[in-house]
């Protein structure tokens, strides 16, 4: 399955009932630390807005959850997969994404035959702490050379001047947060997005 190279990534159905229209193409959804109902409506509202606009949603951690409501794409983090029962989401029929920071992780992720690879952060990120420094562009270019054909994921202070140079590298997707949420129009800027990755 080919990927849309522009993969933003929201913390709430609300963003993503606001931007998906203008003509995203792939988006997550990662809700943390939510009560069950509420976050079984987030996922039901993204689902329901992705299903009318042709968007695959990617559901973060929360596994039961996208195999309960029928979504077909679900992201988890190293520490995701401590817990996540991977023949479930198998069986289910959903994808699965991985994020890595190192090539332990990476091999561990390999082991799984995920359906894509994140690499992150390649920049400096604000979205949350991390104990990895940024992997830089060179790092997405050796991953690139590890995995085969797999999509690579881009992820991490991307924003629409640096995604050039984070396709050039090897990258065939870029995941932006903060760029857009923290943005002063983020309609424009994902129409910038969307102008910039087409």
């Amino acid at each position: 399955m080919r990927l849309d190279p522009f993969y933003p990534i929201f913390d709430s159905a609300d963003w993503i009932e606001r931007l998906v229209p203008l003509g995203i193409k792939l988006v997550q959804l990662r809700v943390k630390d939510a009560a069950p109902d509420t976050l079984r409506d987030h996922i039901l509202r993204s689902k329901a807005v992705c299903d009318a606009h042709g968007c695959t949603l990617i559901v973060n951690d929360h596994w039961s959850e996208a195999i309960e409501t029928g979504c077909a794409y679900i992201h988890l983090g190293q520490e995701d997969l401590d817990t996540a029962d991977i023949s479930a989401i198998r069986e289910a029929g959903l994808r699965l994404g991985i994020s890595t920071h190192d090539k332990t992780e990476l091999n561990r992720a390999l082991a799984l035959k995920p359906d894509y690879i994140a690499l992150g952060p390649i920049y400096p990120t604000i979205l949350k702490k991390m104990r990895w420094h940024e992997q830089g562009l060179d790092r997405l270019t050796q991953w690139r050379g590890l995995i085969g054909d797999l999509p690579l994921i881009a992820i991490g202070g991307m924003s629409v001047d640096r995604a050039p140079g984070a396709f050039a590298a090897g990258a065939d997707v870029v995941a932006a947060v903060t760029d857009i949420t923290l943005n002063d129009s983020p309609e424009t800027r994902v129409r910038e997005w969307l102008a910039a990755t087409r």
